[in-house]
């Protein structure tokens, strides 16, 4: 069962492959837990990006590597959902966590370079009825990101930027070592 808060929590969605955890995804989750005032932030764990190719770690490992990453954070938890909402898509993930925590703010955590291609995401334009996109700055993305089809139809009021110290790092190029 994910509905661990209470009345007015602010819950900090931050989703994806992890494939591997690393220092930037702690970073942007402690940036965003700072600006934001979140009570709980959850790194949702899932089994493949249906943008991207096969992970590379297998999903057991992805959640293990995870929870060691965030376990000096007693704010931030580590969530495997795919199972239970049967799906993959964003918006499902947001309705389910939505549904099960209706008193709570839930914010979505997205990086510069994923508003670019929001608009490709099934039931994109709805997520703002579940979550407010919280978009973090990522070197080189951030002014494709303004200009972007999400940033340019969606509500302005649905977007919050949140400029921080980038840390160059990705799970893409940590593979290539």
């Amino acid at each position: 069962m994910l509905k661990l808060y209470k009345k007015n929590m602010k819950i900090g969605i931050l989703g994806g492959t992890f494939d591997p955890p690393h220092a930037g995804h702690l970073h942007i989750s402690k940036t965003a837990q700072k600006k934001l005032g979140l009570n709980k932030l959850l790194w949702i764990i899932t089994k493949k990006n249906p943008f991207k190719k096969k992970p590379y770690l297998s999903t057991n490992l992805r959640i293990k590597l995870s929870k060691e990453i965030i376990k000096n954070n007693k704010k931030f938890f580590v969530k495997y959902l795919d199972d239970k909402i049967k799906s993959k898509n964003t918006y499902d993930l947001l309705n389910y966590i939505k549904r099960k925590n209706r008193k709570a703010k839930i914010y979505f955590l997205i990086g510069s370079d994923n508003l670019i291609n929001l608009h490709k995401w099934n039931n994109w334009k709805k997520i703002p009825s579940l979550a407010k996109i919280v978009v973090l700055s990522r070197r080189g993305y951030s002014a494709k990101a303004l200009r972007s089809v999400a940033a340019r139809k969606l509500n302005k009021k649905d977007l919050i930027y949140i400029n921080s110290k980038k840390v160059n790092i990705s799970s893409s190029l940590i593979r290539k070592f």
